[in-house]
C-alpha cells in the first residue's frame, strides 16, 4: 500500500503535466465559449458547446503520459510493476473522480444561473444533466477512467512491443471493426444497433464503458508486466 502512495507521489512530481494542463485547458475552453456566446445573438435560442469536455478527452494523453514519463524511472527506483500499477491507477481514478464532481457542480451553476447568463449549455448537457446527481458523477468519472485507460493500454503495448506492437495492436483493431460493420451489414442489424443505441441512458452507459475500462485495466496489467523501460 505505502509502495503504491509512493508512485502517486512520484507521478506528482511532474505536477503541471498532471494537475496544471487540465485545469488550464478548463478555464481557457470555458472563457472562450463565453467569449464566442457573448458575440452571438440571443435571439439564436440555446447556445451550445462542448468545450467543457475537452479536459475529458485529456485523460487520453494522461493515460500515454503517466506510463512514458514515469514508468523508466519507477523501475530504475527498483519499483515493482504493481506498485506502480496500483498507485498509478489509483492516482488516476482520484482525479477523476474530483474533474466528475467539478463538472457536476459547475453543471448545476450554469443551471442556476440560466446557462451563465447566456442561455448556454457547457456542462449541464441535457442527456446527462437529467439523471440523478450520482448518475452525473459516475457517468463523467467513468468517462474520464476509460479514456485514461485507452491511453495507458496503448502506452504499455509500445512499451513491451515497441513499434511492431502497434502496428499489429492498429492493424489489428481496424481489422475488427471493418469485420463487425459488414457483419452488421450483411445481416441487417443496423436498425436494431441504432434502437438499442437509442435506448441506452447514461447509467446504462456507464456500466458499459466501466466494463470496457475494466477489460482494458486488465490487458494493461497483463501487458506491463513483462514491458521493458
Amino acid at each position: 500500500m505505502n509502495r503504491a502512495v509512493n508512485v502517486a507521489r512520484m507521478q506528482l512530481i511532474n505536477k503541471w503535466t498532471f494537475l496544471g494542463i487540465p485545469g488550464l485547458i478548463l478555464a481557457s475552453s470555458t472563457l472562450l465559449t463565453f467569449a464566442i456566446w457573448a458575440v452571438i445573438p440571443d435571439e439564436v435560442g440555446t447556445k451550445y458547446s462542448g468545450a467543457g469536455q475537452a479536459v475529458m478527452w485529456y485523460f487520453l494523453a494522461l493515460g500515454i503520459q503517466a506510463l512514458t514519463l514515469t514508468f523508466p524511472f519507477s523501475q530504475a527506483m527498483s519499483v515493482s510493476r504493481k506498485s506502480f500499477y496500483a498507485g498509478t491507477l489509483g492516482l488516476f481514478s482520484v482525479v477523476a473522480l474530483g474533474v466528475a464532481v467539478l463538472y457536476y457542480v459547475l453543471g448545476r451553476i450554469e443551471q442556476a444561473t440560466h446557462g451563465w447568463g447566456m442561455n448556454g449549455q457547457l456542462f449541464a448537457l441535457s442527456w446527462v444533466a437529467d439523471a440523478p446527481a450520482w448518475v452525473q458523477i459516475l457517468f463523467y468519472f467513468v468517462a474520464m477512467v476509460l479514456l485514461f485507460m485507452v491511453g495507458f493500454w496503448v502506452a504499455t503495448v509500445y512499451m513491451r512491443w515497441k513499434t511492431t506492437g502497434m502496428l499489429v495492436a492498429g492493424l489489428g483493431s481496424a481489422v475488427l471493426l471493418v469485420g463487425a460493420i459488414a457483419l452488421a451489414s450483411f445481416n441487417g442489424w443496423w436498425l436494431a444497433i441504432g434502437s438499442w443505441l437509442g435506448a441506452q441512458t447514461p447509467l446504462s452507459t456507464a456500466g458499459w464503458a466501466g466494463l470496457l475500462a475494466v477489460v482494458l485495466a486488465a490487458g494493461s496489467y497483463l501487458t506491463l508486466r513483462r514491458a521493458i523501460a
